[in-house]
């Protein structure tokens, strides 16, 4: 009767158990399809698209630079050495190619160790677990059941919808490895300076030993944890015999691998940080994230002519670095205001300035001599080379197209042009004598002004030629008060490309408002593209990751001067170059080219200018200070300061490209004539001759009165 009465109090509780286990399993699956609702769908596993890294090309074919939030380099599985794939499955995961996503064996390994321990010790992520959490920020990352959960549900997805070698690829590609890499192809460039397929057994072993813990295994921070994780994973390979015991100890006693410690610069940091702004500005219109997107940017740079300006700039800088030092280390006074010592200790000073540990960023502003450079192809104002600032202090500021500062004389062709383009022949005279200004000074008065010519000299009349080869001042400033007035100056340097507030005053001819170099440089390329005015370009082609076009770029183009004012002013500028303050690039730089330019100097010396072109390249230099206020020394003006760096560039350049001597082409509308040399006249047949060009219409009508017969 007890045993009937056990028997049926047995069945009942197991027929309850039963139910309570139904209903576990029933929640559980319930849960478990509750779960699985906000997580990436089928589709979205097939139409996987990781962010990639962007890539910005030169003309000639390098790689210039790299954007991205993640460093990422997808390459294919065949382009992963087997020793990569060894590691990592003998490291990570030796049962990958056997389970179907979870390793059972080692979830119940995992649950046992845990629970005898009372702590989590022991996980039981399978590669596709990780692929899982790395691929979907939804998953989440922080450790808790329901994420674990979520992750192994993706897994599975993930394993249903690819192959064990897809899976593998995409791990490969997107797992992180520290320092803001993602895949081995990054952190193989990050770390080693290699492409993936290029990595040893070393460095591969290297690599996988970072994954459980990139921050903690940094080879660049922490090399001896690296290395001891990379002989962990060495010997793991050895006992899944994934390497020969030989192979595992003629690897072992290699002491450390080559670790990269900083990162290499890109080439051309300048110019790629224009191309990123530019690019962040069309992010909108194209629909596109330079980020992310994986792009390919094209650009108009030429990495020989980026290399030749880079050393020539610099070699000026050091020169003009020099003798600031010496200036400086012989005016106690401004040396200390500058230098900061009661901060700073004056050696310590004196070797930072020259160069012998680098200088402190309070001091640069003030006892670092800068510079910037640009060259462009006139005739189609692509940017072929660009240096925002010192190669040596690279910093964010691009003194080529953010810097704004006075250009002196070289904003004279500007005046010259407004009077050659309102039918002023280069003979016009004007006295080059002293005159009185009226300007508004700091406080917003007016106050008398007379200006002076470089040289303190004066003259009696003077062309217009003379007037700019010899840069005089006086003659400038005439020609503002006499012939054509600021208004028209102001409307011709802004027709001609001048993006800066020009202001409309007496002084405007001696380069009082203060412009961009680029501005400059592309306003003068249209002296010798025959009075177009191209729109300076940088990007020629934007492809995606697949390679298709997204947007082509092309000159915009723009007629600012007649093909006759424009030749003149070229005509008057190569004087000034072959025969005046730029006639240094000849005899002392050998540059022989048929070209054109013009210096420029601002008061207490303190900017100095070259620009300048050939038929083939237009170029311009800018020396100085950042600190407006800290002059380059006496007498470093345009010529001395400036132009050797343009002048060592020309040269190069065009020995570089093998340009040819091209000479400026003359249009019909410009006509020579004899004149008489002293009153620029029609000759007698007494006067002393001269052959000058002439605007047709502009040439002179009336007779030399001086040399005639009584």
């Amino acid at each position: 009767m007890i045993f009937k009465l056990s028997i049926s109090v047995w069945k009942k509780y197991l027929k309850s158990a039963s139910i309570l286990v139904l209903a576990g399993v029933v929640v559980i699956f319930g849960y478990i399809f509750y779960l699985s609702q906000d997580l990436p769908s089928l589709d979205q596993l097939e139409s996987y698209n990781p962010d990639l890294v962007t890539r910005i090309y030169s003309a000639d074919g390098e790689i210039l630079d790299e954007l991205y939030l993640e460093k990422r380099i997808f390459i294919g599985l065949d382009q992963i050495p087997n020793n990569v794939k060894n590691a990592l499955i003998s490291s990570e995961d030796r049962r990958f190619y056997d389970h179907w996503g979870i390793s059972m064996r080692d979830v119940f390994r995992a649950i046992v160790i845990n629970l005898l321990s009372f702590s989590y010790k022991q996980g039981f992520s399978s590669l596709t677990q990780q692929l899982a959490r790395t691929l979907y920020d939804t998953i989440g990352f922080k450790k808790t059941i329901v994420r674990k959960i979520k992750e192994m549900i993706t897994a599975i997805q993930i394993e249903r919808t690819y192959t064990k070698n897809e899976i593998l690829e995409m791990y490969l590609n997107n797992v992180h490895f520290g320092h803001g890499t993602y895949g081995v192809q990054a952190a193989a460039k990050r770390y080693f300076g290699k492409g993936a397929s290029s990595l040893t057994l070393g460095e591969s072993a290297m690599l996988v030993g970072i994954l459980p813990a990139p921050a903690r295994y940094s080879p660049v921070r922490h090399p001896e944890r690296a290395h001891y994780k990379r002989n962990v994973v060495l010997r793991v390979m050895r006992d899944q015999n994934f390497i020969t015991k030989d192979i595992y100890s003629e690897a072992r006693v290699i002491e450390s691998e080559n670790i990269i410690k900083t990162p290499a610069k890109g080439k051309a940091p300048y110019f790629t940080e224009y191309i990123r702004r530019t690019m962040e500005k069309e992010d909108d219109n194209l629909g596109i994230n330079i980020y992310r997107d994986g792009l390919k940017i094209y650009t108009t740079l030429d990495t020989r002519l980026q290399a030749l300006a880079e050393e020539a700039l610099m070699q000026s800088i050091k020169q003009n670095q020099d003798k600031l030092n010496k200036r400086l280390f012989n005016d106690e006074e401004e040396f200390s205001q500058l230098a900061y010592f009661g901060i700073f200790p004056e050696d310590t000073v004196k070797m930072m300035m020259e160069g012998d540990t680098s200088m402190y960023e309070d001091l640069r502003s003030k006892l670092l001599v800068q510079g910037a450079f640009v060259a462009l192809n006139p005739t189609s104002g692509a940017i072929l080379a660009m240096v925002g600032g010192r190669p040596d202090y690279h910093d964010q500021y691009n003194r080529a197209v953010q810097a704004q500062r006075q250009p002196g004389s070289v904003f004279k062709p500007f005046v010259y042009t407004t009077a050659i383009d309102n039918g002023y022949p280069v003979t016009k005279q004007l006295l080059n004598q002293p005159l009185v200004l009226r300007v508004l000074n700091s406080d917003g008065e007016w106050e008398k002004w007379m200006p002076r010519n470089y040289d303190e000299t004066t003259s009696g009349l003077t062309t217009l030629r003379e007037g700019i080869r010899k840069s005089i001042n006086l003659v400038a400033i005439r020609v503002v008060k006499e012939l054509v007035p600021a208004e028209e100056v102001k409307a011709t340097a802004e027709r001609m490309g001048i993006t800066t507030n020009i202001r409309a005053v007496d002084a405007i001819s001696l380069g009082t408002s203060e412009v961009y170099l680029l501005d400059i440089v592309n306003a003068y390329s249209s002296f010798t593209n025959k009075g177009v005015l191209n729109q300076p370009f940088a990007i020629t082609l934007v492809e995606d990751r697949y390679g298709n076009m997204i947007k082509e770029y092309y000159p915009i183009r723009e007629e600012v001067l007649r093909e006759e004012s424009a030749y003149i002013m070229t005509n008057l500028l190569q004087t000034a170059l072959d025969a005046g303050t730029g006639g240094s690039a000849r005899w002392r730089f050998n540059f022989y080219h048929p070209a054109a330019g013009k210096t420029g100097t601002t008061q207490n010396w303190t900017d100095a200018w070259f620009v300048g072109f050939s038929r083939q390249l237009a170029a311009g230099v800018w020396v100085g200070v950042d600190d407006p206020r800290v002059s380059l020394g006496e007498g470093q003006d345009g010529s001395r300061a400036a132009l050797p760096a343009w002048a060592r560039f020309m040269k190069s350049a065009h020995d570089t490209l093998g340009l040819k001597r091209v000479e400026f082409e003359r249009p019909d509308g410009v006509i020579d004539m004899r004149i008489c040399s002293t009153t620029k006249d029609k000759p007698t047949n007494l006067c002393p001759l001269e052959t000058e060009i002439f605007i047709r219409g502009t040439e002179p009508s009336q007779l030399c009165k001086v040399h005639r017969r009584n």
